[in-house]
């Protein structure tokens, strides 16, 4: 491990802010030493402890202190938005340490808010309807998953869920099951005071936030191992 996580510069926040208001590349070359010693160095110190942590508790879950970060450049080749630069700093620990694999823990400093996940994000089709039949074949493992992650104060997001049950599933019935089915993602968070993100202390915190998650990773590894 190169370095242990101290925290994220005083810096940190405001640098970003500074770089939303000029969203210009001159301005950023200029301070790209700030957002190196603010943020970027400290993403990378963080993934590595994580990764070390993460290892110990046997979570399954690992990263690189330079391909687990994704770029603070925007792809605006396609967006209608055309500000070149994030108003966050992000993350991803994973099962082998890419990012295109699914399982993930996820971590996102910005001015939009910080906070983690564990989640499957947009699973390909075959995945997500094996999620899917799972969730109508086998309803108590899946209730069983809820009840564990609500016993550690997390629940399943809703967000961006089906308004319709898609094509398929219409036997199902029970309120539960059916919104489980519409969602297109399975992703427990959890919400990082802004203040927190300055110590070390928030290594223990995202420790403990992954553990009460685990449900949710055994979940869906259990359904990937059934359907690989």
């Amino acid at each position: 491990m190169e370095a242990a996580f101290k925290g994220f510069g005083p810096k940190a926040l405001p640098f970003l802010k500074a770089l939303d208001f000029h969203q210009s590349r001159e301005w950023f070359l200029e301070n790209r030493d700030l957002f190196e010693q603010e943020l970027r160095d400290p993403m990378g110190d963080l993934v590595d402890t994580l990764t070390e942590r993460f290892s110990a508790a046997g979570l399954g879950l690992r990263g690189d202190r330079k391909k687990s970060l994704f770029r603070i450049n925007r792809d605006v080749r396609f967006a209608k938005d055309k500000r070149p630069y994030n108003r966050h700093l992000s993350a991803i620990l994973s099962p082998d340490g890419s990012k295109a694999v699914h399982g993930v823990f996820y971590v996102h400093i910005g001015l939009e808010g910080c906070f983690a996940g564990v989640a499957w994000w947009q699973p390909e089709p075959a995945l997500l309807l094996a999620i899917r039949r799972s969730i109508a074949a086998q309803p108590d493992r899946f209730r069983t998953m809820v009840a564990a992650l609500k016993k550690k104060g997390l629940e399943l997001d809703t967000e961006g869920c089906m308004k319709r049950t898609p094509r398929g599933f219409e036997h199902v019935e029970d309120a539960d099951l059916v919104a489980a089915i519409r969602n297109r993602h399975f992703v427990v968070r959890h919400v990082i005071d802004p203040v927190g993100i300055h110590g070390p202390e928030l290594v223990d915190e995202l420790v403990d936030f992954t553990l009460r998650a685990k449900p949710l990773l055994d979940w869906g590894r259990a359904i990937e191992a059934e359907h690989a």
